[in-house]
């Protein structure tokens, strides 16, 4: 995967893109291509916070590439075999890889993302019959199901957990682009169906970077759901040929492991 930007922030974010904190925070896009045709990565550090308690809801990115199997087998990190040829890799933070050992597409190799679900059809509904998205696959005998917005794009997997969905305090959210002037139209049907606007239309802005207007929804189990116009997230998302050097000296810079020692402190738990 590639840095694609790296962006600094000294105050939290007005639409909570990084979770309910106040304090500086950064965010990191890493993605194997630009943005614009391919799955990216939002990896959100808030400088404050030292861990996060994982829940259910999130279960994992999928890729295909033979070559992140033989990186990791060269790195000696741990891989567990899931089922034929798929091996599962746990990062940092505990968030799980599903690794397929298969020569990496030309298009984008990230397959798809997992989410759990309470219950599959209600889910199904709302992300098919009110998102739009197609359905792909579904297996009710396996209750998952899998949808996308086009057959060479990443996909969404839907999978039931077996009962609530537990969020922890890690905060994620998966962003969508579309046409700016749909995205009043997708404000309108969610208050007419009663569905739950978590940021109704509002503008973002990127220091020196594209004001973006973004709609944040949350379904049935509470995953929240960030549509942004496209037009300007297409400004604000170009790869920037700075972000490694800007992710190195951002660490290089953080010196908050440091002064939590020096002070004889832990940083906080999420």
């Amino acid at each position: 995967l590639q840095v694609l930007r790296h962006e600094e922030f000294e105050e939290g974010c007005k639409a909570s893109c990084n979770g309910p904190y106040d304090g500086k925070w950064s965010k990191t896009m890493v993605g194997y291509g630009p943005e614009d045709n391919h799955f990216v990565a939002e990896l959100t550090y808030n400088y404050g916070i030292g861990e996060y308690r994982l829940g259910n809801d999130f279960l994992g990115i999928t890729l295909v590439s033979s070559q992140a199997v033989s990186n990791a087998r060269k790195m000696g990190w741990p891989l567990k075999e899931v089922s034929s040829g798929v091996f599962e890799a746990e990062a940092p933070g505990g968030y799980r890889f599903y690794l397929e050992d298969k020569e990496q597409q030309k298009q984008d190799p990230v397959w798809k993302v997992t989410l759990g679900v309470s219950n599959l059809q209600k889910s199904v509904s709302y992300w098919s019959g009110l998102l739009g998205m197609k359905i792909y696959e579904k297996d009710e005998e396996r209750q998952r199901a899998l949808l996308g917005y086009a057959d060479n794009q990443c996909k969404l997997e839907l999978k039931a957990v077996g009962g609530a969905v537990d969020h922890g305090t890690a905060f994620g959210r998966i962003a969508f682009s579309c046409p700016k002037e749909e995205l009043p139209n997708i404000e309108a049907l969610m208050k007419k169906e009663n569905q739950k606007i978590l940021t109704p239309l509002v503008s973002l802005d990127t220091p020196g970077k594209a004001t973006v207007q973004v709609v944040i929804l949350a379904d049935p189990d509470g995953h929240e759901i960030c549509f942004v116009g496209d037009e300007a997230f297409r400004e604000l998302s170009k790869v920037d040929p700075d972000g490694d050097k800007l992710l190195d000296d951002a660490m290089a810079a953080d010196k908050s492991d440091k002064w939590f020692a020096d002070h004889n402190m832990k940083k906080v738990s999420a």
